[in-house]
This record gives structure tokens, C-alpha cells and sequence, in this order.
């Protein structure tokens, strides 16, 4: 792993994403003076507290100000140091959509910032803390480039390669203690590239582009699928929303002809756009579904039981595979007639 991290993917499973991001920070943060911290009275829910233990004069708490947080910390890039700034998702893209916007997007400057709490991983705190439309409000805003990590091992290779690369990152996990993906029992090696999918179950029948907590579910409804059904599902762990890897998309769509997208988002605007939107512009067609939250507020729950409600969870992917398996995306297989 890049950066000099001294925990590996086994240390891992005993901690959660957020915490894995906090630890990875403070690592980062022993080679690298100019890395200064952020918070909005958010330090110990979104674990960049831990960086602020570690260095007290590098570390700055604005109070419950985030649009204020966005300037400052705009400010502190333009000077030449390399702001990290954390709250939840739902305050960083929406409450401060203007300072994202104009003082750090417009500007091109260098400052990531970790979103927290994204999706329904915030269930019982309701629908002002859920963050259902981050990911469409940041994507559609020029410079940045947007990751939705899988898991805690993801999620730190994503930071580390927020510093390694300029320019303004916008970095999506849950609340914490997501399901382990890449730990001592991923079968195949591991390797993170921003703006490349990776490829977690091999298919040939139908192909799942998931993001976030539903990476894992779609694995596991994937290796359900095998053996109960006799499917090939591909899974693609579409970490980066942007830039997307349309490459991925579309020998997905040239190998498999069905493609599900399944987001913690709504699916509107999301990873299930991004991904039509790749398809369109290439004039390929497929049988498609886009599983997230369909155009709606989110009911307020724990995450798994939302998860479960929404149809996002193992067995909600499980169906529409059955499902999308019956479909007929036209009467052959040629592509000769095809745009």
C-alpha cells in the first residue's frame, strides 16, 4: 500500500471505514507537514478527531459552520498546504454546494474531502441526514474527482491517492463498520487505480456495477447465484463515479448484454446515470435495471433493514438478477444492427 502505512488488511477487519480513513490520515500525515485537518464539530463522529490528536497545531475545528470549513479550507490550499476536510456527505454536498462549488471546484484547488455518513449508512438519524443526492450534486461539478470506496482496505488507498494526485476530491463512505470486501479472504489480488473498476466476481451472464456497501452485497448474492442458479454474474466494484471507467461498462455490456447498477443513492443522478450514460453515448443497448432509492425519501431504520427495504441488500440483487434474466434485450445476438 502506498504512503508507508503500517496496519494491513488483516488489522482491518477489527475497525471500521471511518476509522481506517482517520488512522490512514495520521500515517500520511508523519511524511507529509503540509497535510492539515478540518473539522465542523464533527471530529469524533467522523474519526478525523484521531489526526487532530496526533497534531494538535495542524488540526482546526471551524464549529458547526461547514460552508465556512469549504472557504477555509480553500484557502489553506491555495497557500500551498494540502486540506483535509470531514463531515457528513449530506452537509458536504448539499449545505455546502455553493463553497464546493465556487471556492473549491472553480478554483481547482487542492483540497479532499472526506464525506461521511453517506447513504442511508445514518438510517436512524433520519432524512436530513441521509445523503441521497451527494453523488449526483458532486460528479455534476467540473474538476473534482469522486470515489464511493467499498470498504475500509478501499477506503485507504482512496485517501492515499487524494494526496498523491492535485485537485479537489470528493470522498464517499459510510458511517462506519461496513461489511470487510478485500480482507484475508478476497480470492484474487487486490489493486486500487483511481478511475478503474475492479473486476470482484468474473461473469459471463449478467453484469452487477455496484458502489459502495452494495459491492459486498452484490459479491455475495453473485457466489449465492453460482451455486443455487448456475450463473456467471460479473461484479463491478465501480469505486470511482468520476471519472467512470467506461471501458468496464462497455465490455460489460459487449460480454454480458444485461447490466444491473445497484447504489446506496438515489437513482437518479447516481452511479445507475453515470453508467446509462456511458451506454447511450456509445449507442449500445442491454437489458438494464437501477437499483438504489427509487426517486423517494428514504425510510428511517437501521441501515441493513433500509438496505433490505430498498432491495439493495444480497437478496434484493438476487431478484433482480432472476428478474433480469428473463428479459429479452432483443430478438439476437448480432451487434452488426446496433448504433
Amino acid at each position: 500500500m502506498a504512503g508507508g502505512l503500517t496496519y494491513t488488511a488483516l488489522d482491518s477487519t477489527e475497525l471500521s471505514t471511518a476509522e481506517i480513513y482517520g488512522q490512514t490520515l495520521v500515517e500520511l500525515g508523519k511524511e507529509h507537514p503540509e497535510i492539515v485537518g478540518l473539522t465542523a464539530d464533527l471530529a469524533g463522529s467522523t474519526k478525523i478527531g484521531v489526526f487532530g490528536k496526533a497534531y494538535p497545531d495542524r488540526f482546526f475545528n471551524v464549529g458547526i459552520a461547514e460552508q465556512n470549513m469549504f472557504g477555509v479550507a480553500a484557502g489553506m490550499a491555495k497557500a500551498g498546504l494540502v486540506p483535509f476536510l470531514s463531515t457528513f456527505s449530506v452537509f458536504a454536498s448539499l449545505r455546502s454546494a455553493d463553497q464546493l462549488h465556487t471556492d473549491i471546484c472553480y478554483q481547482n484547488v487542492n483540497a479532499k474531502i472526506i464525506a461521511t455518513h453517506s447513504g442511508t449508512s445514518f438510517g436512524q438519524a433520519g432524512s436530513t441526514h441521509h445523503a441521497i443526492c451527494d453523488l449526483a450534486v458532486v460528479r455534476s461539478m467540473p474538476n473534482v474527482t469522486l470515489i464511493c470506496p467499498a470498504d475500509g482496505v478501499e477506503t485507504a488507498e482512496a485517501v492515499v491517492a487524494a494526496y498523491e494526485n492535485k485537485g479537489p476530491y470528493y470522498i464517499r463512505i459510510n458511517r462506519g463498520f461496513d461489511r470487510v470486501l478485500y480482507g484475508k479472504d478476497y480470492p484474487r489480488e487486490y489493486k486500487f487505480e483511481v478511475g478503474k473498476a475492479v473486476e470482484v466476481n468474473p461473469g459471463t451472464d449478467i453484469t452487477v456495477i455496484a458502489c459502495g456497501s452494495c459491492v459486498f452485497q452484490a459479491y455475495q448474492a453473485a457466489k449465492f447465484l453460482e451455486n443455487a442458479d448456475g450463473l456467471k454474474v460479473r461484479v463491478l466494484d465501480m469505486h470511482t463515479i468520476k471519472p467512470i471507467d467506461k471501458e468496464a461498462i462497455l465490455k460489460a455490456v459487449q460480454d454480458t448484454r444485461r447490466i444491473i447498477t445497484v447504489e446506496d443513492h438515489n437513482i437518479i443522478g447516481g452511479l445507475g446515470s453515470a453508467v446509462a450514460e456511458v451506454m447511450a453515448e456509445a449507442g449500445k443497448g442491454c437489458a438494464f435495471t437501477r437499483l438504489g432509492i427509487q426517486d423517494t425519501f428514504a425510510p428511517i431504520g437501521l441501515h441493513e433493514d433500509i438496505m433490505s427495504n430498498l432491495g439493495i441488500d444480497c437478496n434484493g440483487i438476487i431478484n433482480a438478477i432472476r428478474e433480469a434474466m428473463n428479459k429479452d434485450f432483443e430478438e439476437d445476438d448480432n451487434w452488426d444492427d446496433e448504433v
